[in-house]
């Protein structure tokens, strides 16, 4: 009983913090910042790894749906876009509700014997983020009383829940309504991203991108708490292949000191004078390409084969696109003058979100429930990833780095290395048909060859675990400070600028994003 008030009364915090933030602007977009951070991290880090477990790689499939069906059917029907929108609010929040009901029940696990309590007190942390996030929806939109009766319906849907016992539990497990959870959770993440009424607040000069930061930071950590909680009551039910939080934290570990020698090595080269802005197109697409920090990565994680690989086809590509005179998409503006500033700010604000992004992308598309043992398959599943967004060199090693460590096919992983940088939907604009072929045969010509030799290799750095998490805590220093330099929108505004088409809701809130796509 103690477990099922204290978590009732979490979702309470959400209207008095919200009260209290919402008297300014700056606490608005602290509020604004935690909620996409918080929820949003939970969902893809948490959530959709464990709906994976159960439904496979259908799932997605329904995600994708959710989060950009509302999308999709706002630019068809525009007369009806509010409409839209307040169906994908309700549909999120009705999954929410639902959601409250499996809490109740985890709660009641949680005090069985043999499993941990963590468990429990994990949905009660959880639960401040969703009530925060319930009332930061609904008061603008359909005012107090609305939001309120919602919590009041969560509070005792979380009674049930507890009360229900297993028969319900068993008609409302994530087996038999997985797919309408994946729908819902992709609606929730819809609305996280589009920011319901961010018309009341504009801030055109995004001065309150500090205050951003700050609350992302909070739900970072947050989210750290939980996720920790996390491996905590995982490690009690040892999961033979556990591809949730764990594989998360772990891959982490093992990035962090590596990802740090490739920003010290890109401060090198910029001081030596090899920089984004150098007068050589050669130069300019090595560097677009390659970084060349990128093949340190590759080199101390992947092996010196992948490296070999790499180098030589990326030096390929560069060389056929410098003859063809091809100019580069998103180039680097207002470079800083100091080579440490390029190297440990510039370059972590501009590869931070895809590094993040590959992590995620990896833990979800790599799991071992989503059967993608064929290559081409695997190839096509990237090549949609790619098409879309403009992934940095760093980006893109770290993702093939995560698909090797998840079993993926080296000829996907090799894709990943020469692939990711340079095809997609903004740096193919800027090619000739007969440009586009070329560099697709050369990308073909390259898979036959990794399909062909094997490129694994036993010479891959392993350090210790002290300087494991010596390098992470300083990675999450780097990020920390690049989140509160530009808030959590903004950092991730060069995937979603490529991912997200304007909204109606947002035509006044553009932080004074720039158009070019990362």
């Amino acid at each position: 009983m103690l477990y099922l008030a204290a978590s009732c009364i979490a979702l309470l915090f959400g209207p008095l913090f919200y009260r209290y933030f919402s008297s300014g602007s700056g606490l608005q977009k602290g509020l604004d910042g935690f909620i996409f951070v918080s929820l949003g991290g939970l969902v893809l880090i948490h959530i959709l790894p464990e709906l994976l477990e159960h439904g496979g790689f259908v799932t997605l499939l329904f995600v994708i749906l959710g989060l950009w069906g509302p999308t999709a059917s706002e630019r068809i029907f525009h007369r009806y876009s509010e409409i839209t929108h307040n169906i994908t609010l309700s549909l999120g929040i009705i999954g929410l509700l639902l959601h409250t009901i499996t809490d109740g029940g985890a709660m009641v696990l949680s005090q069985q014997q043999g499993n941990s309590p963590l468990l429990a007190l994990g949905v009660i942390l959880h639960r401040l983020p969703v009530g925060l996030a319930i009332w930061w929806l609904l008061k603008p939109q359909v005012g107090a009383r609305w939001a309120g009766i919602v919590l009041v319906a969560m509070m005792g849907l979380t009674a049930v829940g507890y009360f229900a016992g297993e028969q319900l539990l068993h008609q409302l497990s994530i087996e038999n309504t997985v797919y309408l959870q994946a729908f819902v959770t992709g609606s929730i993440l819809h609305v996280v991203l589009h920011q319901p009424h961010g018309e009341h607040t504009t801030d055109k000069q995004g001065k309150y991108q500090y205050q951003a930061g700050i609350g992302s930071l909070l739900g970072l950590g947050l989210l750290a708490i939980l996720l920790l909680m996390d491996t905590g009551s995982q490690a009690h039910e040892h999961h033979e292949h556990s591809h949730g939080v764990e594989q998360f934290v772990s891959w982490l570990l093992t990035i962090s000191p590596v990802l740090l020698l490739s920003y010290l090595f890109a401060t090198l080269r910029f001081k030596l004078g090899l920089q984004p802005q150098h007068q050589n197109l050669g130069l300019r697409w090595l560097q677009r390409l390659a970084g060349p920090e990128a093949l340190i990565i590759t080199l101390a994680l992947l092996g010196p084969w992948f490296a070999l690989y790499q180098i030589i086809g990326l030096a390929v590509i560069a060389g056929l696109l410098t003859w063809n005179k091809t100019s580069l998409t998103d180039p680097h503006l207002q470079l800083p003058e100091s080579a440490w500033r390029f190297g440990f700010a510039h370059l972590v604000d501009r590869s931070a979100p895809w590094i993040i992004l590959s992590l995620i992308l990896a833990n979800l598309i790599g799991h071992p429930s989503v059967p993608l043992e064929n290559p081409a398959l695997q190839v096509l599943i990237l090549l949609l990833v790619f098409i879309p967004m403009r992934f940095c060199n760093l980006g893109a090693a770290i993702l093939a780095l995560a698909l090797f460590y998840s079993g993926w096919n080296q000829v996907a992983v090799a894709f990943s290395l020469l692939a990711a940088p340079v095809i997609n939907i903004a740096q193919l604009k800027l090619m000739t048909w007969k440009q586009g072929l070329m560099l697709g045969g050369v990308l073909v010509s390259a898979f036959i060859v990794a399909d062909l030799i094997p490129l694994t290799s036993d010479y891959v750095l392993v350090l210790p675990e002290s300087i494991n998490i010596l390098g992470l805590a300083i990675i999450s220093l780097l990020f920390g400070a690049s989140l509160l330099r530009l808030g959590p929108r903004k950092f991730l505004s060069r995937m979603v600028t490529n991912l997200k088409p304007e909204h109606h809701h947002d035509h006044k809130q553009s932080h004074g994003h720039s158009h070019h796509h990362h």
